[in-house]
């Protein structure tokens, strides 16, 4: 017993001295294992991106340098440099200040900003010159082929990148400053680079324009050469299709992958939901002023309808009235009424706006105003009907639609036909307006104009951090066709809007 004892004691000596010489340090919580990120199927090696201004990094109605660095391409190509991508080229403008010039004579006008002077923040001009001559030529090749203005059949159209033609309206002076040659096609610039991935977002303007010009464009369904389209117009939808599947079968003849996106709804940008429909404020005097005015108009249109020339419900949606108070629903033609003009040269086709139909952003620069500096009372939108460019009314908005569901239709088809990954723009740009989006820090990426971190100052491309949103959903429709696991863009890093 003494011997186990002692045997203990010595044992006790062991274990107190290797306390004391040692130091157990607590590890902590377990730290994850990093990230493992892979390209799945797909090969980013050779990324090549093809689109309009929202590919080219577009914001507040100009494109420049930090734009384009905050193109969704760019954060694209730079997840994609963590799974085996390389080298994103991009067409930099020569400033931040956007504008161009065609041998020195301004033809693009500079980025938006806030203008506080006046107390209400106005969008205005930033000042000063845009040093991008369109004549100098950039020497590419360049990855991001996103090029302002352009509708699809645009991308297919030799001479689109002409310099010669820049100033007659017939090429593109975003695409000239990087054509590598007068009669190039950007499709063929772009396949030339053997892409093994490329992403392809295009048709907003083939839709866009029309929409923008308050509907002014003509729909050329059923006209399939789109050399006699005026810059307005709506592109037919064979037009499109054909085209589309030309350019997916370009890009992937050599066994690239890629992401294409659809059109969203164009109705529901900033550009369209600012301007309310009944903005113009009256006193009593004014109001009474106004509707004895316009006695003649509803008294004619109300003896045509008692002569069954017109009927009872399109007279009540054509009379006008005013009252004293701030909202007021301005005076606008509209092509869709009935021609009454034959009867009376009097009764042109006017009415006033309702909630139903959608003013341009920038109808506010001409609401209010002297159609005659001379007339005091010939006032935009009260005396003087808005002209059709002003207005979206609901005949345009169901023409917009139908061309949007048609394009829609062939970019799903196409995606899947060519097996490439589908980002639904539609769908999730539709929840920017209507909800919003929730971010990390709980704030709401939203459409309201200026406020809602969503859209750039044009109200109608994304600003950097809606970019980054949109970003991230390339990526997730990637990740989900290919098997990649890739990294996010954050878009809390990128601003809601540039304030100087």
């Amino acid at each position: 017993m003494k011997k186990l004892l002692a045997l203990l004691a010595v044992f006790g000596l062991f274990f107190v001295s290797c306390s004391d010489d040692d130091t157990i340090v607590d590890p902590g919580p377990d730290m994850p294992d990093p990230i493992q990120y892979s390209s799945g199927s797909a090969n980013f090696s050779t990324y090549v991106a093809l689109g309009n201004s929202l590919t080219a990094g577009f914001s507040d109605a100009a494109l420049f340098v930090d734009g384009q660095t905050a193109s969704y391409p760019n954060m694209l190509a730079g997840s994609f440099a963590e799974a085996g991508g390389g080298a994103f080229s991009i067409p930099f403008m020569a400033d931040n200040l956007g504008g161009l010039t065609l041998g020195g004579t301004p033809i693009a006008g500079n980025r938006l900003i806030l203008d506080f002077s006046t107390g209400s923040p106005t969008p205005v001009p930033v000042s000063g010159q845009g040093s991008t001559e369109v004549s100098s030529v950039l020497s590419g090749p360049f990855n991001n082929m996103g090029i302002p203005g352009a509708k699809s059949f645009h991308l297919v159209a030799p001479g689109y990148g002409n310099v010669a033609g820049v100033a007659a309206g017939l090429a593109n002076p975003y695409y000239a400053r990087i054509a590598t040659d007068p009669s190039a096609t950007v499709l063929g610039d772009a396949a030339s680079q053997g892409a093994t991935f490329f992403s392809l977002w295009i048709g907003n303007n083939d839709v866009l324009s029309f929409a923008t010009s308050g509907g002014a464009g003509v729909d050329q369904t059923g006209n399939l050469d789109p050399t006699t389209y005026g810059g307005n117009d709506l592109t037919d939808p064979n037009v499109f299709a054909s085209v589309y599947n030309t350019i997916l079968q370009t890009m992937t003849a050599g066994g690239a992958q890629g992401v294409v996106a659809n059109i969203p709804d164009v109705t529901t940008i900033p550009f369209f939901t600012t301007v309310p429909h009944n903005p113009v404020p009256l006193d009593e005097g004014t109001a009474a002023a106004l509707n004895a005015a316009y006695a003649a108009y509803n008294g004619g249109l109300l003896q045509l309808q008692g002569l069954g020339a017109i009927s009872a419900e399109e007279v009540a949606r054509r009379q006008i009235s005013f009252s004293a108070g701030d909202a007021n629903a301005v005076v606008i033609l509209d092509e869709d009424l009935t021609d009454l003009t034959a009867f009376n040269p009097a009764l042109i086709n006017m009415r006033q706006a309702t909630a139903d139909d959608l003013l341009t952003f920038t109808s506010q620069t001409i609401i209010g105003t002297l159609a005659n500096p001379m007339d005091p009372t010939s006032i935009n939108g009260v005396a003087i009907p808005l002209a059709d460019q002003w207005v979206l009314t609901p005949e345009e908005q169901e023409m917009v639609a139908t061309a949007t569901a048609n394009f829609n239709a062939t970019i799903a088809a196409l995606a899947d036909t060519y097996g490439l990954a589908f980002v639904d723009a539609n769908a999730y740009l539709g929840t920017v307006a209507s909800t919003g989006v929730t971010q990390a820090d709980g704030s709401v990426v939203t459409a309201v104009y200026a406020t809602g971190g969503g859209f750039s100052l044009d109200g109608v491309h994304p600003s950097p951090r809606g970019y980054a949103l949109l970003a991230n959903l390339f990526l997730d429709a990637i990740e989900s066709e290919y098997g990649a696991t890739l990294p996010r863009v954050e878009p809390l890093g990128f601003t809601g809007l540039y304030i100087n």
